[in-house]
């Protein structure tokens, strides 16, 4: 796992750290760590280190002697660096060194504009809100001068972007990498903050010892995810293997039913008992004739849980509609105490009869931006832009764990605890019937004895995977074609077995 800390579980450790070690040690660590992947950087770059480009953006904090410390030894092995002073003062034990080293220095963002790479130092993981002027120009000149070729790293963490939540609240640095020292911190693993992020790569200074045992967030590996699959054993049966209730589909949505029993299907268990209407019925039969199909009638009073036999989780919502049948059909599902996947419909019904919920059996909903804001009376601009704070928000009002979807998916437990977060995600995956597919794929992993949190999560690493694995299939290195969800189902079992 990759796990982030809040900031003043950072300050706190850090400032344990400084007391163990000399003054300004942490900081030349801080400073080797960023030159080094600077230096990598440049290699594209005409005569490597020697004679390449640098432009030190710094303001007034410990980033700014971070940055400049970095400077100083680029400029040792020959760069022209440049430290652009943005604030009223700066780092000036940092500043002397760079100059001491040969770089120059001066308050004119000229230099940006011919730069092979450019720090980002002006603010440190204590910054609130959008860049203010003059800061909020340089990153439009870093962005201009990133799009014209140039490589942006930034220190510990995107100037602009909120530490805690990921937040941006105004104009930020657009960083091509990002040099974190010690620990991650959540707004490089959440959107929209980690879009401004690119890769994070890890300097240690030695915090960690000193951090919290509970991270506020936690992203998983390949082997996070392989440790969390359940797998079959000698005695194994299917229904020791789990079974699967999944009621997706109607006569005017047809292709949900066959792309969320798809994505079961592929999930292991042992047998998925499905319910819908009698058209895809008849699809689902012909696509997946491994499932138990039962048709359901159009009558609200029909005994749901009598008539389709014993299962171990239940998955509602995708294409089933939201007419009065489809309520009780619901309700009846969130009336056992099995656990219970809600996604698409299901959420439509959830929001406009909240007494359905809370229950005390497990509960995963799997809404995207839209489908939470309709739950929590929230502007769905607003969910997009503060997931981590909607996802804990609803997980705590509605009592439920929830998978909030998107580039970067996000899931809260309603008892608290580290946020966590799916790194697979990709725009590949932004097409009709990806979640059909996500919600068959969790819900199996549900019934296969898998808590919400973590079915949610390993569904949504191995969803993100197989979007990956179906977008670049017979491509060259670095290319992609457009997908579609049958695609998507397609790759699941390609995505389990590269784990």
């Amino acid at each position: 796992m990759r796990d982030a800390y809040q900031v003043a579980a950072v300050r706190a450790a850090e400032q344990a750290l400084m007391e163990l070690v000399p003054d300004g040690a942490l900081m030349q660590q801080a400073a080797a760590g960023l030159a080094a992947v600077g230096a990598a950087l440049l290699r594209s770059a005409p005569g490597f280190v020697y004679g390449a480009r640098v432009a030190v953006l710094a303001g007034s904090g410990d980033n700014a002697g971070d940055a400049l410390y970095a400077g100083a030894r680029l400029a040792r092995r020959g760069a022209a660096v440049t430290a652009i002073v943005a604030g009223r003062k700066t780092h000036q034990a940092g500043l002397e060194a760079l100059i001491a080293a040969g770089g120059r220095a001066t308050d004119q963002p000229a230099p940006i504009d011919d730069a092979d790479l450019i720090i980002d130092g002006l603010l440190g993981i204590g910054g609130r809100g959008g860049l203010r002027e003059p800061f909020a120009g340089l990153a439009a000149r870093a962005e201009q001068a990133r799009q014209d070729g140039a490589t942006v790293v930034a220190v510990d963490l995107p100037s602009g972007i909120d530490a805690d939540t990921g937040t941006v609240d105004g104009p930020a640095v657009k960083a091509d990498v990002t040099v974190a020292f010690g620990t991650l911190k959540p707004g490089l693993l959440i959107d929209p903050g980690a879009g401004y992020a690119g890769p994070v790569e890890l300097a240690d200074i030695g915090r960690r010892p000193h951090l919290p045992a509970e991270p506020a967030a936690t992203a998983p590996q390949g082997g996070d995810i392989r440790a969390l699959l359940p797998r079959p054993g000698a005695e194994s049966d299917k229904y020791r293997r789990g079974v699967l209730g999944l009621l997706a589909g109607s006569d005017r949505y047809t292709g949900a039913a066959l792309l969320s029993t798809g994505g079961a299907v592929h999930g292991g268990p042992g047998m998925i008992r499905v319910v819908t209407a009698a058209t895809p019925a008849a699809l689902v039969r012909q696509a997946w004739p491994e499932t138990v199909i039962t048709v359901h009638p159009d009558d609200p009073a029909w005994d749901l849980i009598g008539e389709v036999g014993r299962v171990q989780a239940w998955a509602a919502g995708p294409g089933m509609g939201t007419d009065p049948g489809a309520v009780a059909r619901l309700a009846a599902i969130l009336r056992t105490d099995l656990p219970v996947l809600v996604d698409a419909d299901g959420l439509t019904i959830l929001s406009q009869h909240q007494d359905l919920l809370p229950r005390s059996a497990p509960t995963l909903i799997t809404p995207h931006a839209g489908e939470l804001a309709r739950l929590l009376g929230a502007d769905p601009a607003d969910v997009e832009a503060r997931r981590l704070e909607h996802a804990r928000r609803a997980a705590a009002e509605l009592g439920v764990t929830v998978l909030l979807k998107g580039s970067t998916t996000v899931i809260a437990a309603p008892d608290g605890g580290p946020v966590l977060v799916n790194p697979t995600g990709t725009p590949w995956l932004a097409t009709a019937g990806s979640g059909d597919v996500l919600s068959g794929l969790a819900g199996a992993l549900l019934a296969q004895g898998l808590p919400p949190a973590q079915a949610g999560l390993a569904g949504a690493y191995l969803h993100g995977l197989a979007g990956r694995l179906a977008a670049t299939a017979q491509a060259e290195p670095g290319d992609a074609a457009p997908i579609g969800a049958s695609d998507l189902v397609r790759a699941v079992p390609t995505a389990f077995r590269s784990l």
